[in-house]
């Protein structure tokens, strides 16, 4: 059968700091644990209960420190070998796992989500009906839709982004459809919500996508104006996988696409956030796949085109696992990662591309728990391949939680020596993880970084998120769905990012 995740975490005695099941977001069938992840979480919940005990704690709320999320990185290197940076003293003291991370890190989150719309949407069209029951099973609750509307509302998206996390900036983000009052986070409300982050802070946390959407026709052009020139959008987001006009898109169609991207020039955007992976759901999958990348990039080098989710495929149509390595390329012995390493091709075949980026969300979530030795390949053929430059933050917040286990992991992840010496990939540095982390998505939107960090350092948010963290204990529980015993198959829901 299938589960929410928090539905079935809450269940169970203990939460793991790290998800030891894919937890899918509507966009792919989560897939059975595989041996390594029940592995890893027999062994976790063995730590934790041995270390508890050394800090006068119960299991539950040891999990909930960082010494519980020290327990779940040692588990998973003993079961993936050495992927992460961590002591056996840290599951000891919680102090000793706080003291060598960076405290002024520039964390920019490319992709955040949450919900604000009013209830009546909800409860009188064919349309609201199929987002409220997508909601309800992200976020159920005992208390009614009402309570789920709220875990996922404004107030919420800044707790568990800004509160939460060591997260300081954020792209607040959205989803197509044909009728912006048909929609659960339009444009409007989108840049409401960047403005009131803004306000709050008193100083710049937050930036908005606006939504484009190509295959409605050149009408659209008309809604690129008002969204650029009245809600003073911060960069696009689009999905060539929405069959809004009854067909999928593509970026280098030059009936279609290209007039939007003379648009763009001619309005001063110069960042282009596509959503490219991750098929099933919503989305139509040949509109998914990033073989249009490379030629809309080369035929508008003035533009950015930003890979949302890197253009990870999943788990696919065809059920394949986790990384599915296959021999890929010209070496037998090279690992492919499912649609990323296509567009890694594309780029090794056109080397005077520069303005392809690779955004991380949901992808690395996924593999740095379920299967970090691909999460390396991945990254490491990226950094090989496009520059260390060249990758974006994102974590597809608040969908399934607070983003800062995703931020722990990162922190801690470090090149295999077996794929460093086999494949030469490059060591993820504190130098490389800042450039993904922040100052890559900075460059792109000409923050100046010093000066923000200045700023951000005396803001409102700073002193609301420290008063917040001396009595906070943020939960463990991740969002979405995930495999139990007896699963078949799923009824895919409504899709949504």
């Amino acid at each position: 059968m299938w589960k929410r995740s928090c539905e079935l975490e809450a269940t169970l005695e203990d939460q793991l700091p790290i998800p030891a099941k894919i937890i899918s977001n509507e966009e792919f069938i989560p897939p059975a644990p595989t041996l390594e992840q029940q592995h890893y979480a027999r062994r976790a919940l063995e730590l934790a209960e041995t270390n508890a005990k050394k800090q006068n704690l119960d299991r539950r709320t040891f999990l909930r420190t960082s010494s519980g999320m020290a327990c779940a990185l040692t588990a998973l290197n003993e079961v993936f070998g050495p992927c992460y940076e961590v002591q056996a003293s840290e599951m000891a003291d919680p102090l000793t796992f706080k003291e060598p991370w960076p405290k002024d890190q520039f964390i920019f989150d490319m992709q955040t989500h949450h919900v604000d719309v009013s209830g009546k949407w909800y409860e009188d069209s064919p349309e609201g009906n199929k987002v409220k029951a997508f909601l309800q099973m992200v976020r159920p609750s005992l208390l009614g839709f009402n309570r789920t509307l709220e875990l996922l509302n404004r107030t919420h998206y800044v707790k568990e982004l800004y509160a939460d996390s060591d997260t300081v900036m954020a792209i607040i983000s959205g989803v197509p459809t044909r009728e912006w009052n048909k929609n659960p986070l339009p444009p409007d409300q989108m840049v409401a919500t960047r403005n009131f982050v803004n306000e709050l802070s008193g100083s710049q946390r937050s930036l908005s996508h606006g939504l484009i959407r190509p295959n409605l026709g050149l009408k659209e052009l008309d809604e690129m104006e008002r969204q650029v020139k009245d809600l003073k959008i911060d960069a696009w987001k689009m999905y060539t996988g929405a069959e809004l006009g009854e067909q999928y898109w593509r970026l280098d169609d030059e009936k279609i696409a290209y007039p939007f991207w003379e648009r763009t020039k001619k309005l001063g955007i110069k960042n282009i956030c596509v959503h490219k992976g991750l098929p099933l759901g919503l989305f139509n999958e040949k509109g998914c796949h990033p073989g249009d990348v490379a030629k809309a990039a080369a035929d508008w080098p003035d533009l950015n085109f930003i890979i949302y989710h890197s253009g990870y495929k999943g788990f696919g149509s065809a059920g394949r696992g986790i990384g599915a390595p296959v021999p890929a390329r010209e070496k037998p012995d090279e690992q492919e990662i499912p649609w990323i390493s296509d567009i890694l091709r594309d780029l090794k075949a056109n080397p005077k591309i520069k303005n392809v980026y690779f955004e991380l969300g949901s992808t690395f979530n996924i593999l740095s728990a379920a299967a970090p030795k691909i999460c390396l390949h991945a990254l490491g053929q990226m950094i090989e391949v496009a520059g260390a430059d060249h990758i974006l933050w994102g974590t597809d917040s608040i969908w399934n939680g607070s983003p800062q286990s995703q931020i722990v992991r990162l922190r801690r992840l470090q090149m295999l020596p077996e794929l460093r010496d086999k494949f030469q990939y490059p060591e993820l540095t504190d130098k490389v993880k800042d450039q993904i982390f922040g100052l890559n998505a900075a460059r792109l939107f000409n923050i100046n970084v010093e000066e923000k960090r200045k700023a951000l350092k005396i803001d409102k948010m700073t002193s609301i998120r420290e008063n917040y963290r001396q009595g906070a204990s943020p939960s463990n529980t991740q969002y979405g769905w995930v495999w139990t015993d007896g699963a078949k198959s799923p009824t895919i829901p409504i899709g949504a990012e």
